[in-house]
């Protein structure tokens, strides 16, 4: 009993989860230590619900990353399933909870769109949705004319403004999608198909993988999650803008890098982006607490990836270079 406790401790203490964890109590008690408004009921609402949009998307983009690729176009299928969803309560006369669901189906069908432009003709997927994030922004400005479109029925509004017992909805809706996506990706083969493909997709074809299919399938809950985070944000804004979502990409990147997914695929937890975009969220607020320039949330941001990529590296280096010294020493001693 005392090795099996013992071993379960080195496993804990070896998790990057750990790591991550103890970083985001140490942000949270610099934060309250240095602003008395940190720990209030309204900043810690302002927060978590400010959160949720980022870390719906940030769910996606893990496992999108844990596979191996990337969605850059995350933020403008966000806004134009939010355009559409406004134009068919408005425009199209569309009962409100009718229009959502409509809206959700696009979203997966743009993620849908991009699976299948990159699976099918064998392109990259950072030029891939870079190209469709302009197709996606344009159809966009078509349809607004770059304006908002105003006016959402209030009957939608406490999805993005309403809280239960003082949590807010957006923040309880996230953390059901979590819940789910651990599910998908720690328990069940289809999880096991994610992280085969993400570490060598020609060896998951010879295990007999379908491997388009669970890329494609994985890009269009991408979609699906970006449509829920648009829906969300224009029932908190009672209005649908064609900007929803410009900084979701580096943000969900962000998160994802700093909670331990490697971008090259195979390694990774959505916890752990999740507590990445938790980092990333107390950081943002710090400096609103702290009066400094909202501007620097970006350059915030791209610093963050910056140092968490180049940490990553470091240790793919310094372990490698463990490796040949050890190598090399018992060459020597066979000697």
């Amino acid at each position: 009993m005392d090795n099996l406790l013992i071993k379960s401790f080195n496993n804990i203490r070896k998790s990057k989860l750990l790591n991550i964890g103890i970083i985001l109590l140490l942000l949270i008690i610099i934060a309250a230590v240095v602003s008395p408004n940190f720990l209030t009921a309204y900043n810690l609402q302002s927060v978590i619900r400010d959160l949720s949009f980022v870390m719906i998307i940030t769910i996606g983009q893990s496992c999108l990353l844990m596979l191996g690729e990337l969605d850059l176009s995350v933020g403008k299928m966000a806004s134009l399933s939010g355009v559409v969803g406004g134009i068919l309560m408005l425009q199209g006369h569309i009962p409100p909870y009718l229009a959502l669901a409509l809206s959700l189906m696009c979203g997966i069908v743009l993620g849908i769109v991009n699976g299948l432009i990159i699976t099918r003709l064998k392109l990259n997927a950072m030029i891939v949705t870079i190209a469709t994030q302009g197709v996606f922004a344009g159809i966009t400005l078509v349809i607004t004319k770059g304006r908002a479109i105003v006016g959402i029925p209030e009957s939608i509004h406490y999805l993005g403004r309403g809280m239960i017992a003082g949590i807010p909805i957006p923040f309880i809706i996230a953390v059901v999608i979590l819940v789910i996506v651990l599910f998908i990706t720690q328990k069940t083969p289809f999880g096991r198909y994610i992280y085969a493909i993400g570490n060598n997709k020609e060896a998951a074809k010879i295990l007999g993988i379908n491997v388009d299919f669970v890329r494609t399938v994985v890009y269009a809950m991408m979609g699906f999650l970006c449509a829920i985070a648009g829906l969300l944000m224009i029932a908190r804004l009672g209005n649908s803008q064609p900007a929803i979502g410009d900084v979701w990409v580096m943000n969900s990147i962000a998160a994802s890098v700093i909670g331990g997914v490697a971008l090259t695929g195979g390694i990774g937890n959505p916890l752990g982006a999740v507590l990445g975009a938790c980092i990333l969220s107390i950081i943002q607020n710090m400096i609103v607490l702290f009066n400094v320039n909202t501007y620097w949330q970006t350059a915030v941001s791209g610093i963050v990836v910056l140092l968490a990529i180049s940490f990553d590296s470091v240790s793919i280096i310094a372990a490698d270079m463990r490796a040949r010294r050890r190598a090399l020493q018992k060459r020597k001693q066979g000697e």
